[in-house]
């Protein structure tokens, strides 16, 4: 295809992405599901799994190879700018107030998932055609806890933003949590991947840069943010140059984050932690969400469902590893973080209702799995199981919330924190 072409397609594409990402959130949204349900469940829908399956030449044309390197990059850049919204709305103070309940239950729902995806990984890993041949047990154990420990935190954060529950108890500490949680899986695949480089000089960067790049941003970065942003914000002349300057900050942190070996998100996700609050943080929110929700995030939905092949598992075997695999997800996760709850002093009803919401995966573990995917980590196989434990683990976590807590949640609309 010539470049004309494919940008042709593109726009065909888009549209029918976005088409289908609107219809299927409005037959979800009567069940009290957020929108990102709707496109996570629209990415798997387009992809080989059911179009493709359907009408495959019908699917070969609409998303030829020529234009997925195009979608990558689309959903790559919506990635880089979520995570820097993640950032700017993510609040500190949520963990220093309940540190120690926090705590207990971001590592009582890391350490039971985690040993038990660990010993997955080692049982499963030379029977099934899940990891690359060159991924190493200790590196297939790796992941795989890390895959079943992490939470939806941005999922999480909506939900209890619509529930009004932010500044409660309950709210305070499933935040808590679920920043922790998120923060300690993000470190084992970072661990994962710099191994899986096999150069230890890699490695070395990758770490020793990640360290310095987020204790460079805390100790300098924040305070040159801070003025940086106050003279613009000061200045009639340049009040029109805080969206352009910070988007070459995000473009800057994803590039020098990547280069080190980490991760774009990492680097755009602690430039939001360290930018200025108040006036500047919600004029940037509102300016970069609209677009970033509306259009780029469910490209990245759609990227992911692209790579998701659930005819993949052509054998009963296949299906009771994806089942055991679910399983194992959602009794892991969810009782060991409302145990660790009961034991803090919540309530039942709280401690359920905390199990439920750390047990949705959404789109933190998407990009996970795509980060893994691209590095040649896993194998397609694998892929398709973990992002069916996504979707299914998402899709339960607001009815069960609902059920539990005894109050319907607010209609699903667009906000920023939406998976």
């Amino acid at each position: 295809m010539t470049p004309f072409e494919i940008s042709v397609r593109l726009f065909l594409e888009i549209a029918v992405i976005l088409a289908a990402c609107r219809v299927v959130g409005r037959l979800v949204r009567p069940l009290g599901q957020p929108q990102v349900v709707a496109e996570m469940v629209t990415g798997v829908l387009l992809g080989p799994s059911l179009f493709g399956w359907l009408a495959p030449a019908a699917h070969a044309w609409l998303f030829p190879s020529a234009t997925r390197p195009v979608v990558y990059g689309l959903a790559q850049l919506g990635l880089a700018l979520y995570m820097f919204l993640i950032g700017l709305e993510f609040d500190l103070e949520l963990i220093r107030h309940r540190v120690r309940s926090a705590l207990a239950v971001s590592w009582a729902g890391i350490a039971a998932p985690f040993a038990l995806g660990a010993l997955l990984a080692w049982l499963l890993r030379d029977r099934f055609p899940l990891f690359a041949p060159t991924v190493e047990a200790w590196q297939a154990m790796l992941f795989l806890g890390a895959a079943l420990s992490i939470t939806a935190f941005p999922m999480l954060a909506r939900i209890i933003a619509e529930r009004g529950l932010a500044g409660t108890p309950l709210g305070a500490l499933a935040l808590a949590a679920g920043s922790l949680d998120d923060a300690a899986a993000w470190c084992l695949l970072a661990a994962v991947l710099s191994g899986f480089s096999g150069d230890a000089a890699i490695v070395a960067l990758a770490v020793g840069g990640g360290g310095l790049y987020l204790a460079g941003m805390a100790l300098a970065g924040r305070p040159l943010l801070a003025r940086l942003y106050r003279r613009l914000a000061g200045s009639r002349g340049l009040a029109g140059q805080v969206l352009p300057v910070s988007m070459v900050l995000i473009a800057l942190a994803a590039w020098a984050t990547d280069e080190l070996g980490v991760h774009a998100v990492f680097g755009t996700f602690v430039l939001g932690v360290c930018m200025p609050r108040g006036a500047i943080q919600q004029k940037l929110v509102d300016q970069v969400a609209p677009l970033t929700t509306a259009l780029l995030v469910p490209m990245f939905f759609v990227d992911s469902g692209l790579n998701t092949a659930l005819g993949l598992l052509d054998s009963w075997r296949l299906w009771a590893v994806a089942a055991g695999l679910l399983a194992v997800a959602i009794l892991a996760k969810g009782f060991a973080c409302g145990a660790a709850a009961r034991l803090c002093g919540e309530s039942a009803r709280d401690a359920v209702a905390i199990g439920a919401l750390m047990n949705a995966r959404g789109l933190m573990e998407l990009i996970l799995l795509n980060i893994a995917y691209e590095r040649g980590l896993i194998t397609q196989t694998l892929f398709s199981m973990l992002v069916l434990m996504a979707v299914v683990t998402t899709l339960m976590a607001v009815p069960l919330f609902n059920l539990v807590q005894g109050r319907q949640a607010a209609p699903a609309e667009d906000l920023v924190t939406v998976a």
